[in-house]
């Protein structure tokens, strides 16, 4: 077995947010980092910075504008899986094998719209649904030892929000989504490794709104990124922590990275 770190990151477009991609890359030096919302065709991902540092591996499931992900990796990467929750062609789940045989999953869930209803907004009824067919997926996991990572879109928990009260009724903090993230946790009995290691109620966010004035005086964050894995694995991981000054670099993204140290 060998230590492996797996890093997560919604970077909101990996060609305008170049440079602190490999900031964070030269820094924190993760053995795999998995990225959401790459706004990037396939072939145009940036892939010479990352093959410069030593990421060979790279998969990639794009598209133009809009939504996209990748897997870029020290490690070889088998069994490359895209998946399309909605049958519509948006780009929002890639799987790979890793070589000790884990299944690492990188997953960008939708936003959902503002309004939290299924009727007024389609694009909530969408979430949902999507959030029902990973379900399905998890279920038939049948055991495999899998790490899912990537940009949920839900802040489960009272203290994943700055204020519970103030946001139940705002899209990514109502009970439905709970509701529904529960219910794709209970489907592998998935470990929330952000909860495991900084334990509720300690107040633990990944997303800070770019219509703060100041972000971090304000402190009105969301944790909507998140990393999971089956019980085999649990005992595997053996830190994870949030990088929260990457949200203060030059042009940053509105999430930020989460790194779980692991032995495979």
């Amino acid at each position: 077995m060998t230590r492996t770190s797996i890093a997560s990151w919604n970077i909101n477009s990996v060609r305008a947010r170049i440079g602190i991609v490999e900031k964070f890359l030269r820094e924190e030096a993760p053995d795999i980092l998995c990225l959401q919302e790459t706004k990037v065709e396939c072939g145009l991902f940036p892939k010479k910075m990352f093959e410069e540092l030593g990421y060979t591996h790279i998969v990639t499931n794009g598209q133009r504008m809009h939504h996209g992900v990748a897997i870029v990796s020290r490690l070889p990467l088998a069994e490359v899986r895209k998946y399309d929750w909605q049958a519509n062609g948006e780009a929002r789940h890639i799987g790979v094998t890793l070589p000790s045989g884990v299944r690492l999953d990188n997953v960008y869930i939708p936003a959902g719209g503002d309004i939290p209803d299924r009727d007024l907004n389609p694009k909530f009824g969408q979430k949902l649904d999507f959030l029902g067919r990973m379900t399905e997926w998890s279920s038939a996991l049948n055991g495999a030892p899998t790490v899912l990572t990537g940009d949920f879109n839900v802040a489960p928990l009272e203290s994943d929000v700055w204020n519970h009260k103030a946001l139940l009724d705002v899209v990514s903090h109502t009970p439905i989504e709970v509701e529904t993230l529960a219910k794709l946790q209970a489907a592998s009995d998935w470990v929330d490794l952000g909860r495991h290691f900084v334990a509720a109620p300690e107040p633990l966010y990944t997303w800070w709104s770019y219509r703060a004035k100041d972000w971090l005086a304000s402190n009105r964050g969301r944790r909507l990124d998140h990393m999971w894995v089956t019980p085999d694995l649990h005992e595997r991981a053996h830190a994870h922590r949030v990088v929260q000054p990457a949200r203060g670099w030059e042009r940053p993204s509105d999430h930020i990275p989460l790194v779980t140290e692991f032995t495979f």
